[in-house]
């Protein structure tokens, strides 16, 4: 949600999921940019509305606009990204295969694989990602958040496993600057934690 950047606003907001009966579990701030924020909310809605009765219910907070609805895994509070980077601890052998697993549920998204650098191969994928056998296309030389049609999409080298990982959504909005760092970020320890041991990736 981008929303004005001034005291009061985010108190107008929660108000206005309050009457809608919508409870909110966390709020992420990802942007902050001449005097607006974009403001991820996670909410736990029992009746539900749909994606345009949303903003439209929402849109009597002034300057308020809604980027996106979409279902997430997270569970607000919960520590995923420290929950993989002990499971990676515990066998540090399928590091890799760890990540790639355990990734999407880090940044609200699908899906995530992992792409031979040198060939462009899917060598494996998370249970939802698409049944392909290569990625070239999806692999630039830098962490990188960009969109494919209707997906949108985190690519980064994994340089230490001769690998590029690429994390996808298609429900919501395009990936911001926040999510793609928190996930390079893992990445880094993950490839430090793994670094003397053998991997395996199947």
């Amino acid at each position: 949600m981008s929303l004005p950047d001034r005291p009061g606003v985010l108190g107008q907001v929660a108000r206005a999921f309050g009457v809608l009966g919508a409870d909110i579990l966390q709020v992420t701030v990802l942007e902050r940019e001449a005097g607006r924020a974009v403001d991820d909310f996670t909410v736990s809605w029992p009746g539900g509305f749909a994606a345009d009765e949303l903003r439209d219910r929402l849109s009597v907070v002034p300057g308020v606009r809604i980027e996106g609805v979409w279902p997430t895994r997270e569970v607000p509070g919960a520590s995923p990204d420290y929950d993989l980077l002990g499971h990676v601890v515990t066998d540090a052998e399928r590091a890799f295969v760890t990540l790639v697993d355990a990734v999407p549920d880090l940044v609200s998204a699908e899906w995530a694989v992992a792409v031979d650098s040198g060939t462009g191969a899917v060598v494996h994928g998370s249970w939802q990602a698409p049944g392909v056998e290569e990625m070239p296309d999806l692999t630039p030389l830098r962490p990188s958040a960009f969109s494919e049609g209707p997906l949108h999409l985190l690519s980064l080298p994994v340089k230490a496993a001769g690998l590029h990982l690429v994390v996808a959504r298609s429900e919501g909005p395009a990936f911001h600057q926040v999510e793609l760092d928190k996930v390079v970020r893992v990445v880094e320890i993950i490839a430090l934690l793994a670094a003397a041991e053998p991997r395996t990736l199947a």
